[in-house]
């Protein structure tokens, strides 16, 4: 017997902004019933588990413990600048002159995400 995993559920002051915030950093949906000011709303990812955001009246105040890495389909570099366009901040820079390491990002609740070098940037990059 095994589990699967349903969804990621992320603790937030406002659960449908950070759901739209997401909702535009994956390209996918929120869940069709889901409404501003609603306390829980889902975005709906292609594969694998749902974005599950939960609404909670206590702050983040630390370092996330489990966070998300994102590989884009182009640049990593682009996808930075895009995220910073939606609202993220950056929290620290990994990127390496020969073009490997990640950007850690955070999004506009201080949740800390990674952005990882696209499948084509790593091919190309000796390892």
């Amino acid at each position: 017997m095994v589990s699967v995993v349903q969804n990621m559920a992320i603790d937030c002051a406002d659960a449908y902004e950070l759901a739209r915030f997401w909702s535009a950093v994956t390209g996918r949906p929120l869940g069709p019933e889901d409404r501003p000011g609603d306390p829980e709303v889902q975005v709906l990812l292609a594969e694998g588990p749902v974005l599950h955001f939960n609404q909670v009246p206590e702050p983040k105040t630390v370092k996330n413990r489990l966070h998300l890495c994102l590989r884009p389909e182009g640049s990593r570099d682009e996808e930075v600048t895009r995220l910073l366009a939606l609202g993220a901040t950056l929290v620290a820079d990994r990127r390496n002159p020969d073009g490997s390491g990640w950007a850690v990002l955070a999004d506009p609740e201080g949740n800390e995400f990674c952005v990882l070098r696209s499948a084509a940037e790593r091919a190309a990059t000796p390892s």
